[in-house]
């Protein structure tokens, strides 16, 4: 029973967070929403922030899931890191709650929306980078740090995916792919 009052007021809250943002919703609100008192929510969760930092938690794990479903060992590390990345943005921009976290980050900047999506871009490097190391134990890229070679591969996956569209036309999976294999494995030196 305490475990289904629990999902209920999480349910609850993600809808909450999703429709309002961080910043508007209230802990009543959530309590209408889940249909129990405030006081129960508090058996739970502290306050407001340790409850969005549970549904953020549950939505990383999601979207690395959703890039681990897309993996293939029979593929190369440029193959799957261009299908792990283009999963988890495809994810970030498809899940409700992450549309509504980065437009109230862009639009208030709030702390704990700032401080949850760069959770999120963390978790991606650090998944990125277990790939790497291994692609580089393996040999099938250069040594180096794979720290940076995450961040740099997923910045650059965000600016063909994201910031581009605010340029030009939308690219294709397929010119994105031959554009980070380009400018990642390849160089752009003759």
């Amino acid at each position: 029973m305490a475990s289904e009052r629990k999902k209920d007021i999480v349910e609850a809250a993600t809808k909450s967070f999703t429709f309002f943002g961080y910043k508007a919703t209230t802990m009543d609100q959530i309590a209408k929403l889940a249909n129990v008192g405030k006081g129960t929510i508090y058996t739970f969760f502290k306050n407001k922030d340790e409850l969005f930092e549970d549904i953020c938690i549950t939505l990383i794990q999601e979207m690395k899931r959703a890039a681990e479903a897309v993996i293939d060992p029979a593929q190369s590390f440029h193959e799957n890191v261009h299908r792990a990345l283009f999963e988890m943005l495809a994810f970030r921009t498809k899940h409700q709650l992450a549309v509504k976290l980065f437009q109230e980050e862009k639009e208030m900047g709030t702390p704990a929306v700032t401080q949850a999506l760069k959770k999120m871009e963390d978790a991606i490097v650090a998944y990125i980078a277990v790939q790497a190391k291994e692609a580089m134990d393996r040999n099938e890229i250069q040594q180096t740090d794979p720290q940076i070679a995450a961040f740099v591969m997923m910045k650059l996956y965000v600016t063909l995916v994201v910031d581009w569209e605010r340029r030009g036309p939308a690219l294709s999976k397929e010119e994105i792919a031959k554009l980070f294999e380009l400018y990642v494995f390849k160089g752009l030196s003759r």
